[in-house]
């Protein structure tokens, strides 16, 4: 019977899931009811982009500071986003070599290397991010304002999507492990990655489309989100199909794991370094949705909010700095003086072990 310890912590994550569904749950009801508005009037509240964006450049440019950027949260973000820019490279590129080189390859070395990959893409776009921030301009073009809002998207969909589909290979390995011996090999599993990865570029075109820039002055170009009338219909997909469904999907494939895995001696290790990638997946980008659903009401004109808007993102990029060193935390012999490399082989090395 595994320990518990392990019980309890599977539990916990469980209930953390339930709580952020009902958070996103009222959210959306209190946005649905702030976005109903009389007969006769606009039938949904959105970003008026061109004013506020006018309002932006005729009140405040003479403010602007090319070298500095004086918001606190802007502060926050660039000195977050070089952390996050240095250590994701550095951490996925180290699990990129292990899972796809050093290690023998295995359906389980094949889910972690998506998900380093994923992260190392993403993290490589972050220069562009921290320029953007320190001069308060956005001086590479259409192009690369479209191409960072894809990567940034199909890094958060492909992620959960691959969560989700180790939760699911979890399950299905503990409650039918004779299916699971015959039918789970490298070839389906790389098979099923390359879907997840077409699944996510195709939910992360949308909003790159919305992506559009503003030219103000010589100095003053802003990458901003122009919804054309489907504000809503973005987030509402982007919430569902980016946190709703992966994480009831999720929740309903540890509660079979939970109730199977109490029938058996197992070493819980890799249970926890999978919850605990899931967990700290869900923690990093739940603010950013929460304020994704609040810019449809009224709070989006509050200068608060927009500090918000920066300080939230950030904390989703967080994520993807992450994972290497949670699967070095996570590792045996954690106090002995093993190297970052050895840790994070052998926190992979258990996951192996189902």
């Amino acid at each position: 019977i595994l320990s518990l310890e392990f019980d309890l912590y599977a539990w916990s994550s469980v209930n953390i899931c339930l709580n952020q569904f009902i958070v996103h749950f009222t959210l959306q009801l209190i946005c649905y009811i702030m976005n109903s508005t009389p007969e006769g009037h606009s039938d949904h509240f959105e970003y008026d982009y061109e004013t506020i964006l006018n309002e932006f450049a005729n009140n405040h440019t003479s403010e602007i500071n090319p070298a500095h950027c004086r918001e606190t949260a802007c502060v926050f973000s660039v000195i977050l986003t070089v952390i996050i820019f240095l250590l994701g490279i550095i951490g996925n590129g180290a699990v990129i070599w292990i899972a796809g080189f050093k290690m023998k390859k295995t359906v389980n070395t094949t889910w972690y290397l998506s998900l380093a990959l994923s992260d190392f893409i993403f993290c490589s776009t972050l220069p562009l991010t921290i320029v953007k921030l320190l001069i308060n301009n956005w001086p590479f073009g259409l192009f690369m304002c479209k191409f960072t809002s894809f990567v940034m998207f199909i890094n958060m969909y492909s992620s959960i999507f691959i969560l989700v589909i180790v939760s699911v290979d979890r399950c299905l390995t503990v409650r039918f492990p004779v299916w699971a011996q015959n039918n789970r090999s490298i070839a389906k599993a790389s098979a099923v990655v390359v879907l997840a990865w077409l699944m996510s570029a195709l939910f992360s075109i949308p909003p790159a489309k919305f992506r559009h820039i503003e030219h103000f002055t010589e100095t003053l170009t802003v990458c901003h989100n122009n919804y054309e009338g489907h504000h809503q219909t973005a987030v509402f997909i982007r919430f569902t199909f980016g946190f709703l469904i992966p994480f009831l999907s999720i929740c309903l494939s540890y509660s079979i794991l939970i109730c199977k895995l109490n029938q058996r001696c197992r070493s819980n290790k890799p249970y926890k370094i999978m919850t605990l990638l899931i967990v700290t997946f869900f923690l990093c980008w739940m603010p950013f949705h929460i304020v994704a659903i609040m810019e449809l009401g009224v709070l989006k004109h509050n200068p608060v909010f927009h500090s918000a808007q920066h300080v939230t993102t950030t904390i989703a990029c967080a994520n993807s700095c992450l994972n290497p060193f949670l699967y070095a935390f996570m590792a045996k012999d954690l106090k002995k003086c093993y190297s970052f490399l050895s840790k994070i082989e052998s926190a992979i090395d258990e996951n192996m072990e189902i």
